[in-house]
């Protein structure tokens, strides 16, 4: 059912969306039609719940899993704050030694209201979710939209802990997109998917988040939207943001009907996001004709450009095949992660012959074959800083689990018909496809991130019975990178559709990467940016953090957070000056980039950080 404001939203959105239209060869430029906007649902959040935490606080979101009342059926507000927790618990290092709350950052309770449809692109199959918080606090005088596209492939509170934890204490509203990712995963043994609101129906029974259609077999696995859809989502994912801007005012209209009309000109709109999520807004400033954004803010983003960068596809198979065996040189013997009890993985010293007998290395020898995998990383752009933070992304199988997915979603195959003989299964500790615990799958929408390997559904396929069984399904995928036959050129062509066009002129962007980032290292992305836009007349910020890496979360683990920074508090400063030149006039600094201190084996103080004043 459409809205009041529907017509006003529908003749905003389609200028934007047609244009952005021509930018991605894979569209047919039909304009959306009333049909293709879901029902718009509306929920309160007060007394003991809230926007921000989902009532949790700071000490509940770190306490562990929330409580279901009952694992068979759990209520829309338990998976709700389920949801909110584990895409907190994903992004941020909230742990006692990180200063979440106590030197950068701050988690009041924002009490409010949340407005979410399902809206559906005009030649997509599946639909993309948007969600508009609105917080109690919100001035109509001083008005501020955010939009926060989730990260990696989160579901639709995926980028909380950027956009939310920002927007919201601020008085801004925030509106979100999952950008046709999210973690409603549809089973077909049974036919169940996952309604917007995180729970668990059969097909035919109830609206759907994700559904993939007919399936050759009842036995094909889990069907995963990013990478099932068949819409290559992440061509359209500057689309997607466009579309959050255009509804979020359309969503404010009527949850303020007595205000003025919100508009693109009488509204601070800042498009923020991490990672894929920061890859979409900068998608989005390239596409928006229309100016409907006043301001970007990218952090660590996986941004694409024709001619110049690496893709990710590209150095993301690269190191899946490659970094075991670098790794296993001595000079990262004390590294964290890269040996397991003193010694190099079996698997990774194994894969160092197997890149010889494949005719991937050409030297003799465990050390000279981890000495000219090493070699061949830094030619082709990877640092040494880079590779040892890789460690951790490698001990725990990210490549493959982004090389798979991926590689179906632009091949756009459907499950059961996954790339290299991979698929997605219900597994048992032990990885082996088996039936999951029922309580678990109610809460795959609330505790997964998107992209298997997690919540009982485990990657399987693509291996072998060797001592390094992961090496066969790599080569495949590997292959569709650097081969020719009719698979790659399609992959080729698919990831070609992604790149980003440059924003407008006077657009201010404001680029946070980490310097040690292994997963999006910034000289395969965010420095290839930037230098084109200012080969072209603009005038980014860019901070490249020294000590900061990709996964905030992972800040917790014994060893590696006392090497590191974490990166959300120089969003958040990005954040603060961009809200601050746009309400006040006030221009924007151009501050050099910090040089922080590790925070040793010490709480993280302040001081180490280095931000400006």
């Amino acid at each position: 059912m459409m809205t009041k404001n529907s017509f006003k939203f529908l003749a905003g959105l389609l200028p934007a969306l047609v244009l952005a239209g021509c930018a991605t060869p894979h569209t047919h430029n039909q304009p959306l039609t009333a049909e293709q906007i879901d029902d718009i649902r509306i929920t309160e959040h007060r007394d003991g719940d809230d926007l921000l935490s989902a009532g949790l606080g700071l000490a509940g979101l770190v306490a562990g899993p929330s409580a279901i009342s009952d694992p068979g059926e759990p209520t829309t507000r338990e998976l709700r704050q389920r949801a909110i927790q584990a895409s907190w618990l994903g992004i941020a290092d909230l742990g006692a030694r990180g200063g979440y709350g106590k030197e950068y950052g701050h988690m009041p309770q924002v009490p409010g209201r949340e407005l979410s449809t399902l809206v559906r692109l005009p030649e997509a199959d599946s639909p993309f979710q948007i969600l508009l918080q609105v917080p109690d606090s919100f001035d109509a005088e001083k008005r501020c939209l955010v939009v926060a596209p989730s990260s990696g492939s989160r579901g639709i509170y995926g980028a909380i802990a950027l956009g939310g934890a920002f927007g919201l204490p601020r008085g801004c509203a925030v509106v979100y997109t999952d950008k046709g990712t999210g973690s409603g995963y549809f089973d077909t043994a049974d036919n169940t998917g996952t309604t917007p609101d995180g729970r668990r129906a059969k097909r035919g029974e109830a609206r759907l988040e994700f559904d993939p259609g007919n399936t050759a077999s009842d036995d094909a696995g889990i069907a995963v939207k990013h990478v099932h859809s068949g819409d290559h989502p992440e061509a359209d994912w500057g689309r997607h943001v466009l579309a959050a801007i255009q509804l979020g005012l359309d969503m404010l209209n009527d949850a303020l009907p007595d205000a003025p009309p919100f508009e693109p000109d009488n509204t601070r709109i800042i498009a923020t996001g991490l990672s894929n999520g920061g890859g979409a807004v900068l998608q989005a400033a390239g596409l928006d004709k229309a100016g409907l954004i006043d301001a970007v803010v990218a952090v660590e983003p996986n941004v694409h450009l024709a001619g110049s960068g690496r893709a990710l596809y590209d150095y993301v198979t690269e190191a899946a095949l490659l970094m075991p065996c670098a790794l296993a040189h001595p000079q990262f013997d004390d590294t964290p992660f890269a040996r397991a009890a003193g010694a190099v993985p079996p698997a990774w010293a194994a894969r160092c012959q197997r890149l010889h007998d494949t005719g991937l290395l050409d030297s003799d020898g465990a050390e000279q074959q981890a000495e000219e995998a090493l070699s061949r990383l830094n030619n082709s752009g990877w640092s040494d800083n880079v590779i040892a933070t890789a460690a951790t992304t490698t001990a725990f199988d990210v490549w493959r689990s982004v090389a798979a997915g991926y590689a179906s979603a632009y091949l756009r195959r459907g499950v059961g018909n996954m790339a290299c003989g991979y698929s997605y299964q219900t597994v048992n500790m032990q990885g082996l496809p088996a039936p999951v615990d029922e309580g678990q799958r109610q809460t795959w929408w609330a505790d997964a991130s998107g992209i298997p390997p997690g919540n009982g559904v485990g990657l399987v396929g693509g291996t072998d019975a060797s001592d390094d069984p992961t090496f066969t399904g790599l080569l495949c995928l590997r292959r569709l990178w650097t081969e020719d036959g009719d698979d790659a050129r399609q992959l080729r062509a698919a990831v070609e559709e992604l790149a980003a066009s440059l924003p407008p002129q006077s657009l201010p962007v404001w680029v946070v990467h980490g310097a040690d980032d292994a997963l999006i290292p910034s000289a395969f992305t965010s420095r290839p940016y930037v230098d084109l836009l200012k080969d072209n007349g603009r005038a980014p910020r860019y901070w490249n953090i020294p000590l900061a890496q990709h996964f905030d979360a992972f800040l917790g683990l014994p060893g590696f957070g006392e090497q590191h920074v974490p990166l959300l508090p120089y969003a958040y400063y990005a954040l603060e000056a961009v809200l601050d030149h746009l309400t006040n006039g006030t221009p924007l600094p151009r501050p050099d980039t910090p040089q922080p201190q590790a925070r040793g084996k010490h709480d993280l103080s302040a001081g180490q950080l280095d931000l400006p004043d």
